[in-house]
């Protein structure tokens, strides 16, 4: 058979386009750039600045700074941030998290040397960022992080609710709470009205229905909240206190730092601190939310974006600060909400941060009489609302989840009763305490079974456990056969020895012993193994990429009595494998069996009710039980060289597969089947490179099922299979993909198939699975965009 595959070819202009005329050993002459802003860069800017603009107002308002300087710092954070940053569509400004330690300066050492200590702390971060430590900040435990943006949030929730109720907030938490039951004997209901007019609409506008609601969802809730709040209360002529913004020219600047030395360096590190963290994380979950980018990702604009530089991020946001604080700005960092909308607003570069940041400008320069109608309780409720958010229930049931719980807990009381800084001090003490008792908390236990003592370690064997180990060890009688069942990741030295010791005295008293991992057939490496060992629990028992120790006692190639044997290994005798296969039955008798053997009893009862038909290649490197996730009776598994599906009604037909399609369909009412193609594969390599003629041997007669599928690539009237993300990297790769979209077509001419399609009872899926990434590709188009996505794993996103 003959492969013709059609080559596809460039436009010969192309290549005419990049040639350029210059000198011999001269480099090539720059074409001139011109500066252009993409349109989704354009409105991107524009629905950043409508979230922004409220927010900064609000927060600026809660620190107790001037309202000039929430719009300064946004401003600065957009240019100046957004074009040094490395984090291209993190957009940075006033944030939330940094509204405690903004306040407490303020009123500890008033706003001008507030000022100095931001631009103290910028140039800390420009330090930090020449030193490249960025990375450091993400060993912070994400309880800690979490911990101290929910206590923030619960002190600006607290401390702004007393001007939702028309009263003033104190600088003390305690303090807030303490004066809460006073402040609602005085409500004053015109600022009740205007702020329950403002989390009203922020609580609903998200969730108009309808394609109305599709339209409107384009306007920022908070521009709308406080918008409608705004224009409700000048139209019932409310008398509230409302923004006041004094001239530019009456803006107050950084002053030298005055007070106690100590005191202004722990406000200096505070405020690096959380900025700095803040910021990182921010750039990660940026990195996050632009990998689920499609556009990003296929197109020439990912180059420009691309994962950020967490070292370059330090230093754009330690230029920012330095640069507001200079101007009388507040502190600036990365702001989740502002980042988020930047990038589901479709932004493409940077260029979308600096613009937003200008148009802050803009405002903040012509829109000063609009800006004071604003109510001062509408902008508190705004803030509120954003103070509440900070403590996520998907947070805590996260921490929950790894037992992180009490690090979360006591971080959070520790913000909101002492401080920021002593609040992630105690955070800190507690996730070492804790990681520290994980170390040393190890369960050791003993039982005989059959003959067989066993030893089962469960935590990380360290010096402290080796008492408790010696203490099991030695129940083991003399001579007697054991197993030590190691379940942990570390093992230290003197554990090491301990254990070492132990099993060549009991050796050599007549006894056994084996060392295993958790999983069957996992082996803990003996002092003669390979230091090159690199097997995993998972790792298969034969093709291991590591040496078993040449001794007559693990392996000996046949031949002459006495002759040493060779080391196993991927090219190990014949003799070996029945060796290796009695040992991982072994295994799985003494470790999977009692696991599983309920499950199985359970099946056997019942009989097989899977809910799938897969269907796919024969190679070992495709296991199918571990690619997805399935166990026993999940999946009616039919595999062949190829993963092919034979045309029925034909004397090419082929009855195996057929009859696996019809049992699957009729008798076991599979809902789904899926057709498996993978890289690499030898049959479509077998396809592509065969020649016409020469003996029909079996494979070549099975293959010739797959001459269908090398038709279709061939035709240049159908579009090819593609990968998301990627070209094909050969024509190898490109007839697998086609293979897939060819036998599910081949599925579907099966009468059983095509009864079941016609009743809506059945599916048919095509998957792709690249062995050398361990990635796995589904089929989401057809009809002429026959396109494999990536299947991503599951992760939390923060908020």
């Amino acid at each position: 058979m003959s492969a013709c595959v059609p080559a596809r070819t460039t436009d010969p202009s192309d290549s005419d386009r990049t040639r350029r005329t210059h000198r011999p050993h001269s480099p090539p002459p720059t074409p001139p750039r011109r500066f252009r802003i993409a349109g989704a860069d354009v409105s991107a800017s524009i629905a950043v600045f409508l979230i922004a603009l409220p927010l900064s107002l609000g927060i600026a308002l809660a620190t107790g700074a001037p309202l000039q300087a929430g719009l300064v710092a946004a401003a600065v954070g957009g240019i100046v941030a957004g074009r040094l940053g490395g984090s291209p569509l993190q957009v940075s400004g006033p944030a939330a998290g940094l509204t405690v330690v903004t306040a407490d300066l303020i009123h500890r050492y008033g706003w001008r040397t507030t000022c100095a200590i931001t631009v103290l702390a910028g140039v800390v971060q420009l330090c930090l960022g020449c030193l490249r430590v960025a990375r450091t900040a993400l060993a912070v435990s994400p309880a800690i992080v979490h911990g101290m943006l929910a206590g923030i949030g619960v002190t600006i929730a607290v401390a702004q609710l007393h001007i939702v109720l028309g009263g003033t907030p104190h600088s003390a938490v305690l303090d807030n709470l303490r004066g809460l039951p006073s402040q609602l004997a005085r409500v004053q209901p015109s600022a009740v009205s205007a702020s329950a007019l403002t989390l009203l609409l922020l609580f609903l506008w998200p969730r108009i229905p309808g394609r109305a609601g599709q339209l409107l969802h384009r306007i920022p809730a908070a521009l709308v909240a406080v918008g409608g709040a705004t224009v409700a209360a000048s139209l019932a002529g409310l008398t509230l206190p409302r923004v006041d913004l004094p001239s530019w020219s009456s803006h107050a600047l950084a002053g030298l730092p005055e007070g106690p030395v100590l005191g202004l360096v722990a406000a200096v590190l505070t405020t690096t601190l959380v900025c700095s963290v803040q910021s990182l994380l921010g750039a990660v979950a940026v990195d996050k939310l632009v990998a689920g980018r499609p556009d990003l990702l296929t197109t020439g604009r990912a180059a420009r974006v691309g994962r950020s530089h967490l070292d370059r991020e330090l230093l754009g946001q330690g230029a920012a600060n330095i640069v507001s604080g200079t101007l009388g700005g507040l502190p600036v960092a990365g702001v989740a909400v502002r980042s988020s909308a930047n990038v589901q607003a479709g932004a493409v570069s940077r260029n979308s941060t600096m613009l937003h940041g200008v148009l802050v400008v803009i405002a903040a320069l012509l829109m000063v009489p609009v800006l004071e109608f604003i109510p001062l309780a509408s902008l508190a409720a705004l803030v509120m609302a954003v103070g509440i958010q900070m403590v996520s229930l998907h947070h805590i049931r996260t921490v929950t989840r790894h037992r992180e719980v009490l690090v979360y807990a006591v971080t959070t009381l520790g913000v909101v009763l002492l401080g920021v800084l002593e609040g992630v001090t105690l955070g800190i003490a507690v996730a070492v305490g804790v990681a520290l008792h994980r170390l040393t908390r190890t369960r050791i236990t003993h039982d005989a079974r059959e003959g067989v003592h066993h030893v089962h370690v469960r935590g990380q064997l360290t010096f402290l456990a080796v008492p408790r180990l010696s203490r099991a060890l030695h129940l083991v009688p003399q001579g007697a056969d054991a197993v030590v069942e190691l379940d942990g990741s570390f093992m230290d030295h003197a554990a090491y020895e301990s254990l070492h010791d132990w099993q060549k005295t009991h050796t050599a008293q007549g006894g056994t012993v084996e060392l295993t991992g958790r999983r069957p057939g996992t082996r803990i490496a003996e002092p003669s193994d390979s230091a090159d060992c690199r097997c995993r629990p998972w790792t298969a028992w034969r093709n291991h990429q590591c040496e078993r120790p040449n001794t007559a006692s693990a392996a000996t190639a046949p031949g002459a009595p006495g002759e040493p044997g060779t080391a196993l290994g991927p090219s190990a005798p014949r003799e070996s494998s029945g060796r290796e296969l009695a040992r991982g039955i072994s295994a799985f008798q003494r470790n999977t069996a009692p696991i599983v053997r309920g499950e199985l009893a359970r099946l056997a009862r019942e009989g097989q009710q899977p809910s799938q038909l897969f269907l796919t290649c024969a190679d070992s490197r495709l296991v199918t039980s571990m690619i997805t996730s399935s166990g026993p009776g999940d999946l009616f598994v039919v595999r062949n060289v190829g993963n092919l599906v034979p045309l029925p009604g034909e004397e090419s037909g082929d009855d195996s597969v057929a009859a696996a399609i019809e049992y699957a369909v009729d008798i076991l009412k599979v809902r789904s089947i899926t057709v498996c193609g993978h890289s690499g594969c030898g049959a479509m390599q077998a396809l592509l490179n065969s020649e016409p003629g020469g003996a029909q041997t079996p494979l070549k007669r099975w293959l010739r099922h797959g001459l269908p599928s090398l038709e279709r690539m061939a035709d240049d009237s159908r579009p090819w299979a593609r990968l998301a993300g990627r070209a094909p990297a050969d024509a190898v790769e490109q007839l697998c993909l086609t293979n897939v979209v060819e036998q599910l077509e081949h599925l579907s001419a099966h009468d059983s198939v095509a009864r079941a399609l016609r009743a809506g009872a059945l599916e048919l899926h095509g998957m792709y699975f690249h062995v050398g990434e361990a990635q796995s590709y589904l089929l989401s188009g057809t009809g002429g965009d026959e396109r494999f996505d990536h299947v991503e794993a599951a992760t939390d996103l923060p908020v």
